[in-house]
């Protein structure tokens, strides 16, 4: 099929032809980033803590009574906890994963190292007791779990004494890249010089801030914080038995000791609810912005070329005549589509681009990627001919009699 009087009809037709363009170009330029973005926020949404989501849960406890004495009642809250029947395990910490709030230091493997020098590896800190791994629910895949000779008590007028820690297995890869990193010596736990023994690496435990760049460097040290009159406790229940368990649990803080008050019991699974929620509308929105484009641009070519099957009746009938096919006709107005199309592609290549590189300077987004680029021209090309199916079956459709009367 000749291409240049469908090009010479197009011209005739500017303004239609642009309004097309510009819709299609913005329409590419929006589906490519909002895809990114919904895909990238997917990915960081369903990221693995590490931990048993399912069974596990924490809640506070805050003293108020004179004679209140938070060591005393950390360890006999966590004897009371441990004889519930359904709880596998229980531990003192003081954050988990999902929570946006915690410790965090700087490792090294070398002694007399500022946070801020080169080769410190920053790394979120949970405290805990020798039934730590049991209530994370982490994996132990090197090393040993801690022992009751392994925990220390600490507080705010002194530094915390461990001489052992465990890590998870992104921060040993990163310190040790040869591994063998159990046995071997880090520092920035207690302080810049003093060593600390790795006796153990878990598999996974994320850190509690979602939006860290090395999500997955955590240190595991076994301490119990003696501080303020305050205690946190990670609670694991057996499958099936958290939501049960979590009002039995409620209570038998709140008989322990009537001198404090016992609040924010939340499960892991509701704290990632929570901490992702806007991730989460985000999300929607993205993906209703995207079927809303892509429907408007779809009845934009719809309109348009139904509009011009109509101003073009009696040349659809004059070709007919001529011996022109019913296909000969539909091709035509298809392949008139399609350069429509390629000419909103190639303006919306340049919209998506600087439209990218205006969210990396204003919100931090990565790159997009090029093959978002490609997928997104193929997805408007496919709309586009679908779009103008109707209308070039309706031109079609034509005869020569039906033009004549039109005329």
């Amino acid at each position: 099929m000749a291409m240049r009087p469908i090009f010479s009809a197009l011209m005739r037709n500017k303004a239609g032809l642009a309004l097309i363009v510009v819709q299609v170009a913005i329409t590419l330029a929006v589906i490519c980033n909002s895809l990114f973005i919904v895909l990238e926020r997917s990915t960081r949404v369903g990221r693995p803590s590490g931990m048993d989501e399912t069974g596990t849960f924490t809640i506070d406890s805050l003293g108020f009574a004179a004679d209140y004495d938070v060591r005393d009642t950390i360890h006999a809250d966590l004897a009371r906890l441990r004889a519930l029947p359904g709880v596998i395990d229980a531990t003192s910490t003081n954050t988990t994963p999902l929570t946006n709030g915690g410790w965090s230091t700087g490792v090294t493997t070398e002694p007399g190292r500022g946070v801020d020098s080169s080769g410190v590896q920053p790394a979120a800190m949970y405290f805990m007791d020798e039934h730590g791994l049991d209530a994370f629910g982490v994996r132990l895949v090197e090393g040993r779990a801690f022992q009751a000779g392994d925990v220390r008590e600490f507080n705010q007028n002194t530094r915390i004494q461990s001489s052992v820690a465990i890590l998870t297995q992104a921060l040993a890869d990163v310190l040790f890249p040869d591994g063998g990193a159990v046995g071997r010596q880090i520092y920035g736990i207690a302080n810049d010089n003093q060593p600390v023994t790795v006796i153990g690496i878990v598999e996974r435990l994320q850190v509690p801030w979602v939006g860290w760049t090395d999500v997955e460097q955590s240190v595991l040290v076994p301490a119990i914080q003696i501080d303020g009159n305050f205690s946190r406790y990670l609670v694991r229940a057996e499958p099936g038995q958290r939501d049960a368990l979590m009002p039995q649990v409620e209570k038998a803080l709140q008989d322990g000791h009537s001198g404090r008050l016992v609040r924010r019991m939340r499960s892991i699974e509701e704290a990632r609810t929570r901490v992702y929620r806007q991730d989460h509308a985000m999300m929607s929105i993205l993906g209703g912005t995207m079927v809303a484009m892509l429907v408007i641009t779809g009845l934009g070519i719809v309109g348009l070329t139904s509009f011009w099957v109509t101003r073009r009746m009696k040349q659809i009938g004059t070709r007919r005549a001529l011996g022109a096919l019913r296909g000969d006709i539909r091709s035509y107005f298809q392949t008139e589509n399609a350069l429509m199309i390629g000419f909103g592609i190639l303006l919306g290549a340049l919209l998506t681009y600087g439209f990218n590189a205006w969210l990396m300077q204003n919100f931090n987004t990565a790159r997009l990627p090029w093959p978002y680029l490609p997928m997104g021209a193929l997805a408007m090309a496919v709309l586009g001919q679908l779009a103008v199916l109707g209308p070039a079956s309706r031109a079609a459709s034509v005869t020569p009699a039906l033009a004549t009367r039109t005329a």
